[in-house]
């Protein structure tokens, strides 16, 4: 069984970090799977996904707040979009998760949610999910 679904989402920042679990979510469950994976993909070269902790908001500031020292936005950089930064942080984080899926839902810890990371708003930007598996497995 494979399910491939998409959604939109706009940022309003040119650094945000957006709560993305429950889409996922929904886009597990519409599919039916009980027991299998899910690829979620973001297409862009300034954004990325990430799981992490979902339960005090200064987590998402302080990641970003470490990206940006990692990875700041220097006067030496050559491309002409200005947004190198942007493109590093993202190959840093990554652009796509490989989530397990049981009983129906995403498997993830208490305290983790997946989020879209924009570093490059604000934009309008799509997110692929697709759900694999042949249904419970021993």
């Amino acid at each position: 069984m494979t399910s491939l679904a998409s959604f939109t989402l706009s940022s309003t920042r040119k650094h945000e970090w957006i709560p993305i679990t429950r889409q996922v979510q929904r886009l597990v469950t519409a599919s039916g799977l009980t027991e299998g994976i899910c690829v979620v993909f973001v297409p862009h070269t300034t954004a990325a996904l990430t799981v992490n902790e979902n339960a005090d908001p200064h987590v998402p500031q302080d990641v970003q707040f470490a990206l940006d020292a990692i990875a700041p936005d220097r006067q030496e950089f050559r491309h002409v979009e200005g947004n190198s930064a942007a493109h590093t942080q993202t190959s840093l984080v990554g652009s796509s998760l490989t989530l397990i899926v049981t009983q129906g839902a995403l498997l993830l810890g208490t305290w983790q949610g997946i989020w879209f990371n924009e570093y490059d708003g604000p934009r309008t930007r799509k997110v692929h999910v697709r759900v694999l598996g042949d249904g419970p497995f021993p």
